[in-house]
């Protein structure tokens, strides 16, 4: 057999081990290693003389190396499963540049890295012998599956051909291509009128610009040849970089199933040990108690982090709001300045987008609510429209220019930051309220146990979410795809705003009649946690009914949770107990543990598994 293959492109497409002889023969091929593909350091210079030790330099090493393969074949044939390995194996080693180590393993296993026909064809390819190339194509349609696909497999030729003739300088040659191959091929017409602006360019950085491609090269080739194996079967030609691809899915797939999971993920296969399962550990999840504030002298109704994660406000019945400062270092918080005045008492927070403002409401017999500017800690707007109004939510419009708010009496109004009415929507009952990132659309809960989208430019509404029970609160995800409800006597609910059905319903939470605020959080959001009347704060992974954490030290219902946007790992709750629980990993790890905190490998080595 020829190593490039040549004669083969009527055979069948059966890529298991190989006679001792068919070993041999491939390994004395000029330019050529036994596995099939080409060298990166022969030179066109046989093999067998390449650094004077190459595999395969004479037939009577092809005929031992041929005896040793019939016997190993003797002892035990190898499974399918062994082959794809061994050839996983294979391909990865070539692309380290290990030519003579796949020799070596192809013949002592007997197996093929690829078919003969598809190791020609990737050698003219990366050599650019375009119509050497086309010719093997005509070979490799009896091995493939679909043998329409040869069309695009042509295009993609044609088209690299074409542009390195352009980046060459040789006009008339491209032309010809473009006329007289691509033309005739009659597919993707609207490609082939974008290759043909080409032809307007000036010099080759501006042809290169312009059609986002790498230039005559190494590199373009490989990606041409990337897009030209997908049309092959893998038992053909192996798909670029298979074993990466698997290694990488595992790892995805091993954090994917990681209760405690609260790191950016990595793709990088450098950030991981291959060696071991991934475990995360319970200690380095929010679940310990880091601190507990006291400033506040009654109850706590509501919490939140600023968007940025360096400052937390706290709301209070005590009618004062308190802003907390965040170290980003050790995530400690400290008492920066307090805000006073809200005769009612402060039960939710809403910063503006950029963090300058900081907008105060009260509960259901307040009219006013507060605007204050937190970087001086000034009352910039107290607004009331009306006496008997009751404005207990409120909102901020991505713009950071308006925001809406309205209460359970019927109000619901827009408006700027001097407290201006800008627009107004009669009769609803709003309980709580959240605007989308398109700036147009408010969604309300109302008494009517659903979530509409209002609309202030056309002034239209729709409903979006329907419940059997009223909704007491809820917020919507960074994406704008998923809302999360605290439904009174039922619990926290999952909702798809898009698709507008009803995900999850969590377990464990004491929700009754009182308000309750939960929250998204954790690295892309993949945590939910909430308070509830049991005095303890519940936290969910969010594709799991079931709490991963139920965490204890309240001793009365706990209101709200926040968890920071910017610190995965630090979160708050606030309560009826009058205090805020501020909420991190375990406050001693010993140093193997404070590194996996890091991202350390060594993590993997360490952390135990999690107990179900």
């Amino acid at each position: 057999m020829q190593a490039n293959g040549a004669g083969q492109g009527q055979e069948s497409s059966e890529l298991s081990c190989l006679n001792s002889a068919q070993n041999g023969e491939s390994s004395s091929a000029g330019g050529t290693h036994s596995n099939g593909l080409l060298s990166g350091t022969d030179n066109g210079n046989s093999v067998g003389t390449s650094n004077g030790s190459s595999i395969g330099t004479s037939s009577a090493a092809s005929t031992a190396s041929g005896s040793e393969v019939g016997s190993l074949k003797k002892k035990k044939r190898l499974s399918q499963a062994e082959e794809d390995v061994i050839r996983l194996i294979g391909q990865h080693l070539h692309g380290l540049g290990l030519n003579q180590t796949v020799d070596l393993l192809m013949q002592e296993s007997g197996c093929r890295l690829e078919h003969p026909s598809a190791t020609k064809f990737r050698n003219h390819v990366m050599e650019g012998e375009w119509d050497k190339a086309e010719n093997d194509l005509n070979e490799l349609r009896a091995l493939m599956h679909s043998p329409n696909a040869i069309v695009r497999m042509k295009f993609l030729l044609l088209q690299q051909k074409y542009l390195e003739y352009l980046e060459d300088g040789k006009v008339l040659e491209a032309l010809q291509v473009l006329r007289g191959e691509l033309t005739p091929l009659k597919y993707n017409t609207d490609r082939i009128h974008v290759l043909s602006g080409y032809l307007m360019c000036s010099h080759a950085e501006d042809l290169r610009a312009k059609a986002e491609w790498e230039g005559k090269g190494t590199a373009s080739r490989c990606r041409l040849l990337d897009k030209l194996q997908t049309y092959l079967p893998p038992s053909v030609m192996l798909p670029p970089r298979r074993l990466h691809t698997l290694l990488r899915q595992a790892v995805e797939l091993q954090r994917d199933r990681c209760l405690y999971h609260n790191t950016k993920l990595d793709s990088n296969l450098d950030s991981v040990s291959l060696l071991l399962d991934h475990v995360c550990s319970r200690k380095q999840f929010p679940c310990y108690t880091q601190q507990i504030l006291t400033e506040h002298c009654n109850e706590v109704w509501f919490c939140k982090f600023s968007n940025d994660g360096t400052k937390l406000a706290t709301g209070s019945k005590d009618t004062t709001v308190i802003i907390w400062q965040v170290d980003p270092e050790s995530h400690q918080v400290k008492l920066l300045r307090t805000l006073e005045g809200h005769a009612y008492g402060v039960s939710y927070l809403a910063w503006s987008p950029d963090d300058t403002y900081l907008i105060a409401c009260g509960p259901d017999d307040c009219s006013e609510l507060w605007l204050w500017n937190v970087q001086t800690g000034e009352l910039r707007t107290k607004m009331s429209q009306s006496h008997e109004d009751s404005l207990t939510s409120v909102a901020w419009n991505p713009d950071g220019k308006r925001f809406v708010t309205g209460g359970q009496r019927g109000q619901f109004y827009q408006c700027d930051l001097d407290g201006n009415l800008l627009d107004s929507w009669e009769g609803v009952r709003v309980q709580c309220l959240w605007c989308l990132s398109d700036g147009r659309t408010v969604l309300a809960s109302d008494t009517h146990q659903r979530i509409r989208g209002y609309n202030f430019e056309d002034l239209t509404d729709r409903n979006i979410v329907q419940e059997d029970h009223p909704i007491m609160s809820f917020t919507v995800s960074k994406n704008g795809r998923l809302a999360l409800l605290n439904v009174a006597t039922q619990g926290v609910h999952l909702w798809d705003l898009q698709d507008r059905v009803l995900v999850r319903k969590y377990q464990g939470v004491t929700q009754g009649f009182y308000t309750i605020h939960s929250c998204f959080g954790g690295h892309n959001e993949d945590f939910i946690a909430s308070g509830s009347e049991d005095h303890k704060v519940y936290i969910w992974h969010r594709r799991g009914e079931l709490p991963i954490a139920e965490l204890t030290g309240h001793t009365r219902t706990v209101n709200c949770v926040s968890w920071n946007p910017a610190i995965p790992g630090l979160m708050a709750s606030a309560s009826d107990d009058g205090t805020v629980r501020v909420w991190g990993p375990a406050p001693f790890l010993d140093s193997q543990e404070a590194d996996g905190l890091n991202g350390n490998r060594r993590q993997l080595k360490i952390f135990r598994k999690i107990n179900k």
